[in-house]
């Protein structure tokens, strides 16, 4: 009976000193676990923040398409896209390389989409984050009626997407493709631009 009590007492005396070890360490993931999903969440919010698409109408795109004899004034490409394009979807990646070959020497690149108005905070921004565009200015064109605003553009150009454009930067267009852009064609334009400003 003795020996069972003192067995006991050994019992409670030890068992907590074991669960005191272990808690700590259950703690400690517990707090790793809570403050990864908390920076996690901070970088989705931080990104969220930073990917603005604003609407754009008829008077904003002229207001873009204006260039001229600033001093900050530069080369502009304006590519005209939508999610629901599939060679818009496919030349990005391009687009984005010759961004970012090119921005060292002044180049700014304007994405407009073409997608309808209740994706602007929904399948625009998604997509522009998967391709890592986020940091690009990007809008959302809403006119009632696109035929005027694509004639403020190009008087040839019908609406074909994906569009680009390249003004130097005195405002006076260079260059343009619809269809998927050819690198090397783009990249020629640019390099010309650059040369002669």
């Amino acid at each position: 009976m003795k020996s069972l009590l003192l067995l006991a007492l050994f019992a409670l005396v030890f068992t907590p000193v074991n669960l005191s070890r272990r808690a700590p360490d259950a703690h400690a993931a517990f707090a790793q676990e809570t403050r990864k999903a908390d920076a996690n969440a901070r970088t989705a919010k931080s990104a969220a923040e930073v990917l603005v698409v604003r609407e754009l109408d008829l008077e904003g795109l002229k207001k873009v398409l204006q260039r001229g004899e600033a001093q900050e004034a530069r080369p502009l490409i304006i590519n005209f896209w939508a999610t629901w394009c599939e060679p818009c979807r496919e030349e990005f990646p391009d687009l984005l390389k010759i961004e970012a070959d090119y921005k060292k020497h002044g180049l700014e690149m304007v994405l407009i989409s073409l997608d309808d108005v209740s994706d602007i905070k929904t399948t625009v921004p998604q997509f522009l984050r998967e391709m890592r565009a986020d940091k690009l200015s990007s809008y959302l064109l809403n006119v009632p009626d696109p035929e005027p605003a694509i004639k403020t553009v190009d008087a040839e150009w019908h609406g074909a997407l994906p569009a680009t454009f390249l003004y130097d930067a005195k405002g006076k267009m260079v260059f343009k493709h619809t269809g998927r852009i050819k690198p090397a064609e783009l990249r020629a334009a640019l390099d010309a631009v650059i040369k002669n400003p």
